[in-house]
């Protein structure tokens, strides 16, 4: 696992960051032969797998495979041509209140006028409401998940002035304060330097280790798939899903990625 150090919270705040206040209502997501189908074009068949709480899980898959349309799918963003995905009973979709979801980079407008401060407090609308004042306990969190991003001297900035490994923070900062049960993250990686790779691995892991279920979309076979404790492999249909030690194997990348899979041993 990659760590950082980053922000100087006591164990209070911690716990108030990623506290699950009833750790019976966390359960596990089952994806239900999920398809999708964009005009003729079949981007997903019949994808069935399950995600586990506690567990750091990526998709993982070449260019095309379907990575971000299953996690869209699942959230109901995309329309699907067959199956569901289910959380406690329900289809996930009608459960979007338990989801912290953070959109790929290049889906956010970043001339937007807003600063920092605004985007985290963001978070806290759907708990707050529309045109409400935040509360004391919501400016606590946002203020704190800041802290624990590193970005807290960033609060007055504007965020199209931010670089991609700041940007990536600020949204992660404002995922921590929904106080979701469920977290998705799109190609959170892409783009980010080092220190931002280890602030958000090591904060996907307290996450899992609180848990709660984090998914991730992951765009590469680099040394950071180490960091996954379960993995989902597609192209467009389901390789494996699973530990990262049973996804990984040979037979598994040779059928996802074909001749273009350059094995990395410390992965498997």
């Amino acid at each position: 696992m990659v760590t950082a150090t980053v922000g100087n919270l006591d164990s209070t705040q911690r716990d108030y960051l990623y506290s699950d206040r009833d750790r019976t209502v966390t359960g596990t997501i089952s994806i239900q032969q999920m398809g999708v189908q964009y005009r003729l074009v079949e981007a997903l068949k019949d994808v069935s797998c399950q995600i586990e709480p506690g567990k750091l899980t990526g998709i993982i898959g070449p260019n095309g495979a379907g990575k971000s349309t299953l996690m869209k799918a699942m959230l109901g963003l995309v329309p699907t041509s067959s199956g569901r995905a289910i959380y406690k009973g329900k289809a996930l979709m009608d459960r979007l209140e338990a989801v912290a979801y953070v959109p790929q980079r290049s889906q956010i407008d970043w001339t937007y006028p807003a600063t920092v401060w605004d985007v985290v407090l963001m978070g806290r609308v759907r708990k707050t409401g529309w045109f409400r004042r935040f509360s004391t306990i919501s400016r606590r969190l946002a203020a704190n998940a800041l802290e624990r991003v590193g970005m807290s001297d960033f609060r007055d900035r504007p965020i199209g002035q931010l670089s991609g490994g700041q940007q990536q923070r600020v949204f992660l900062a404002r995922a921590l304060t929904e106080e979701a049960e469920i977290f998705f993250f799109d190609e959170p990686l892409a783009g980010i330097d080092k220190k931002t790779e280890a602030i958000v691995f090591e904060i996907l892991h307290e996450l899992a280790e609180a848990g709660k279920t984090v998914l991730v979309v992951h765009h590469d076979l680099g040394e950071a798939v180490t960091n996954f404790d379960n993995l989902i492999l597609l192209n467009r249909e389901l390789i494996a899903c699973g530990s990262r030690q049973q996804v990984m194997s040979a037979d598994n990348l040779q059928r996802a990625y074909g001749g273009q899979v350059v094995f990395f041993s410390e992965a498997a």
